[in-house]
C-alpha cells in the first residue's frame, strides 16, 4: 500500500459490558482478551505492520495516555501520535481531530478508521477489501465496511445497502439502529443489511468538505481546540475549554447518513466487536465441551462457559452456559443470555458510591504499578513496583505518612532535604507533610511495600511539585 494511507486507531471506549475485566480507567481496548496475551489495541497495531502504512494516529482519552504509549513501545511502535480527549464526545470529533492533524502535518491523503477494541481472525482478508475499497475513495467516496451478518444480532447497529457500484460496493441506502430479535431476523433473511462495523476509509479533505457542510459546528470547535493544543512528547492535547463546547455526535449521524457520497464494502473476515462476554465466548477457542477458558480453572462436567480466573483457582461443577471471571477485587457469574446487562451492574456499583467499575485493585502508572493488598481504618498497604529508571513524582502529603520497605532492588529515596539508598530489606519513613520521592536506579524492577497511615489516605492528597511524566 502507498504511504499515503495513514491509520487511526480509535481507542477511547470503556467496555462496560465486560466488566469486571475492563474497568473505566482499564477498559477493554487495553486488555488481553483474545489468548490471555496482546491487548486488543496490541493486536490492532500489529494489524497495521508490513502493509506500508503511515505511523498510526492513536485517539484516547486522557487518563488513558500511559497505558496507550506504555502499548505502543511493547508492540514496537515508537513512531505512533497521541491525541488525548480530555472527554469522549464520540467519533466524529475524534476522527475530525485526526483529520485536521494530518492536513497540518502533510498532504492529502487517505484516513483509515480503525477502533481498536475489534477482533478480526481474517486479517489478510480484512487487507484484500482495504485495497479494493482505495479506487472509490480516490474517486471522493466514504468508504465505511460492513459485515456479512452470520445470525440475527440485536448488539450491533445495521447498514442497508443500495443500488451497487460499478467500483464496488454499494450506495448506502440508510444506517438503522440496534434492532430487536425479530428485526434483525428480517434483515438477516432479506439479505440487503450488513453489521455497522465502524470501520472507514476517505480522502482527509473528502471527510472535512462534508463535515463543513453538513456539521460546521462541530469542525470549527474541533479547530479550535487543536489551536489551543499543548504538545508532549508523542502527546497532542487538546484545549479542554475548546474541546467541551464540541457537540457530542457519532460519524454515521453527522456525515455517513447525511453525504450522498456514503459507500459500503460488504466484508466478512471473522470481525467481531467483542462487545460482551457471550460475544468473546463465540470467538474464543474452547475444548471438546464447548467450554473457553483462561487461567488456573479446573471443570468437572461442564459445558457451554467461559470462565476467565485472573488470580487464583476457578473450579467448575455441572455448570452449563455459564460466564464466570474472577479477578483480584469483584466476581462476576452470569447467564450468557444474560450478559447483555451487566451494564446495570456497574451503574449500580457507581450508584451505591462504590469504586469497582472505576479500576482494578492493580493500578497502572508510567513508572510502574501499586496493588492495593491491603486497608483498614487509617491504613493502607500497597505492593509498589517501580520500573528501571523510572521515577515517581516530587511530592508530599497533607493526611498521610508513609512507610517505604524494599523487598527487592535498590530504591533512591528523597526525603526532605535528604538523598539516600534503601535496599533489600531495608527501610524507611517519610513523615507527613515532607516533600519526597522515589526513584528506581538500577536495571531490574523495584519492588517494595508501602504503609500509609493517617487521617485521609485517598489518591487525591498528592500535591506534586514536579513530575518527568507530565503531571505536576
Amino acid at each position: 500500500m502507498k504511504k499515503q494511507v495513514h491509520p487511526l486507531i480509535l481507542a477511547g471506549g470503556c467496555g462496560s459490558r465486560l466488566w469486571p475485566l475492563s474497568r473505566q480507567l482499564n477498559p477493554k481496548q487495553f486488555l488481553p482478551l483474545i489468548g490471555c496475551d496482546f491487548t486488543m489495541f496490541q493486536q490492532a497495531v500489529s494489524r497495521l505492520s508490513g502493509e506500508g502504512l503511515a505511523e498510526p494516529l492513536v485517539i484516547c482519552k486522557e487518563e488513558h495516555r500511559f497505558l496507550a504509549a506504555e502499548q505502543l513501545r511493547v508492540a514496537g511502535c515508537n513512531g505512533a501520535h497521541i491525541i488525548l480527549e480530555p472527554f469522549g464526545r464520540n467519533t466524529a470529533p475524534a476522527i475530525t481531530l485526526a483529520t485536521l492533524r494530518l492536513l497540518d502535518k502533510c498532504e492529502d491523503g487517505y484516513l483509515l478508521v480503525l477502533p481498536a477494541d475489534h477482533f478480526i481472525q481474517e486479517e489478510q482478508v480484512l487487507w484484500g477489501f482495504i485495497r479494493k475499497a482505495l479506487p472509490v475513495a480516490e474517486e471522493g467516496k466514504l468508504v465505511t465496511f460492513g459485515i456479512v451478518p452470520a445470525f440475527a444480532e440485536t448488539g450491533y447497529g445495521y447498514i442497508r445497502k443500495g443500488a451497487v457500484l460499478d467500483t464496488g460496493g454499494f450506495v448506502v441506502e440508510r444506517f438503522v439502529e440496534k434492532p430487536d430479535f425479530a428485526t434483525a431476523q428480517n434483515y438477516l433473511e432479506s439479505g440487503d443489511y450488513l453489521w455497522n462495523s465502524g470501520m472507514f476509509l476517505f480522502k482527509a479533505s473528502r471527510y472535512l468538505e462534508e463535515l463543513e457542510r453538513f456539521r460546521p459546528d462541530i469542525l470549527e470547535a474541533c479547530r479550535t481546540a487543536l489551536k489551543g493544543a499543548a504538545k508532549d512528547l508523542h502527546f497532542t492535547r487538546v484545549d479542554q475549554g475548546a474541546f467541551e463546547a464540541c457537540p457530542e455526535e457519532s460519524v454515521d449521524y453527522a456525515v455517513m447518513e447525511k453525504t450522498s457520497s456514503a459507500v459500503v464494502m460488504p466484508m466478512d473476515a471473522g470481525w467481531s466487536d467483542i462487545g460482551s462476554w457471550s460475544a468473546l465466548w463465540e470467538v474464543s477457542a474452547k475444548d471438546d465441551s464447548g467450554n473457553s477458558v483462561c487461567g488456573d480453572v479446573i471443570q468437572e462436567n461442564s459445558s457451554g462457559c467461559l470462565v476467565r480466573a485472573e488470580h487464583r483457582l476457578v473450579a467448575t461443577v455441572g455448570a452449563e452456559d455459564l460466564v464466570i471471571v474472577e479477578t483480584k477485587d469483584a466476581v462476576l457469574v452470569a447467564h450468557k443470555d444474560r450478559v447483555q446487562d451487566v451494564k446495570k451492574v456497574v451503574s449500580q456499583i457507581e450508584a451505591d458510591g462504590r469504586h469497582e467499575h472505576l479500576n482494578h485493585r492493580e493500578v497502572y502508572r508510567p513508572w510502574g504499578v501499586y496493588d492495593s493488598i491491603d486497608n483498614g481504618h487509617r491504613y493502607q498497604v500497597k505492593r509498589i513496583t517501580v520500573k528501571p529508571g523510572a521515577k515517581l513524582s516530587v511530592q508530599m502529603h497533607h493526611h498521610r505518612a508513609e512507610h517505604w520497605i524494599v523487598v527487592s532492588g535498590t530504591a533512591k529515596v528523597t526525603n526532605g532535604e535528604k538523598t539516600y539508598l534503601v535496599t533489600e530489606n531495608q527501610s524507611t519513613y517519610i513523615p507527613v507533610g515532607q516533600v519526597h520521592a522515589l526513584e528506581n536506579p538500577g536495571v531490574v524492577d523495584l519492588e517494595l511495600i508501602e504503609v500509609q497511615s493517617g487521617s485521609y489516605l485517598g489518591e487525591d492528597d498528592i500535591v506534586r511539585f514536579e513530575d518527568k511524566y507530565g503531571r505536576a
